[in-house]
């Protein structure tokens, strides 16, 4: 139950996380936000790494890094861009193809199999998303460099956030599966993991744009990192260490139905057709858990 609940309140703060952050895609580079991000979110967790000690094997340190270059650092930035490019509700929609990514490789690397009717539940999920996305090719985002014309481009973004999340969350959890470290101190060492890949991306070189912000809109800001980098990533791994990742990823994916609180705010009106459809998503999503 503990998992189950980690994973709706993970998707709930960072869905409210990431319209805050949509924001700030429009001025600031997708690199630089989730470099800061990551780095506030670090020093907030700090304490965790009272629990690290000499039993904790390097072995595990050395992936939860690499799962947290790719799942934070590469992913984050990737999803990031995405919001700039097609906003939060497509962005969380294309995000559902993580639970049929995160069950494969569970299945595949590890012998975390799957039902028929979880099956029957991606495709479900897989159906409702098509038509999601193509009751929505009638945007355009203001200030935005891409256009109707170059879809691929668009949603190559959210395709490599899904892809790196899940690698991320595979890593995360092939470490819960072999220890028992805390999924608060693993939550640190990902987030130590992103930083020193960003850092070194940004050869070493860091925009503190927040100086820049209007004082309301940093207060914001800050508190969507405590929400959606410190709590959003702790429950996710809480998530991780709990439920199979199949299982996992298909609630953390009920992102689009909870993104619907927000999706007037931006892009354009939701439709009877949308909301049929991300209900529909999210029976085949239930079909996955149960």
């Amino acid at each position: 139950m503990i998992g189950i609940l980690s994973a709706f309140g993970a998707a709930i703060s960072w869905t409210y996380a990431c319209f805050i952050w949509r924001a700030q895609t429009q001025k600031y580079k997708s690199i630089d936000i989730n470099l800061i991000k990551n780095i506030i979110a670090f020093i907030v967790f700090i304490p965790a790494l009272i629990y690290l000690n000499s039993i904790t094997q390097l072995k595990n340190i050395f992936i939860l890094l690499i799962s947290g270059i790719i799942g934070i650092g590469l992913g984050d930035t990737f999803y990031l861009k995405s919001l700039q490019t097609i906003g939060t509700r497509k962005t969380l929609s294309i995000e559902t193809l993580s639970p049929l990514m995160a069950a494969l490789s569970g299945e595949i690397f590890i012998n975390e199999n799957l039902t028929t009717k979880s099956w029957v539940g991606i495709l479900i999920v897989s159906i409702s998303l098509f038509i999601i996305l193509k009751k929505g090719n009638n945007f355009k985002e203001e200030n935005s460099p891409f256009s109707e014309k170059n879809n691929f481009k668009i949603f190559a973004f959210p395709f490599l956030s899904v892809l790196c999340a899940v690698l991320g969350g595979l890593f995360s959890r092939m470490v819960f599966l072999q220890s028992n470290l805390s999924p608060f101190l693993t939550t640190e060492i990902r987030l130590l993991g992103a930083i020193i890949f960003l850092i070194t991306i940004k050869g070493f070189k860091i925009n503190f744009f927040l100086k820049n912000i209007e004082k309301k809109q940093r207060k914001r800001f800050l508190f969507s990192i405590i929400l959606g980098t410190n709590i959003g990533i702790l429950l996710q791994q809480v998530v991780f260490k709990t439920l199979p990742i199949g299982v996992g990823w298909a609630l953390l994916s009920t992102s689009p139905v909870i993104s619907l609180f927000f999706a007037k705010n931006e892009e354009r009106e939701i439709t009877k057709k949308i909301i049929f459809f991300t209900c529909f998503l999210f029976f085949g999503l239930t079909l996955i858990i149960l």
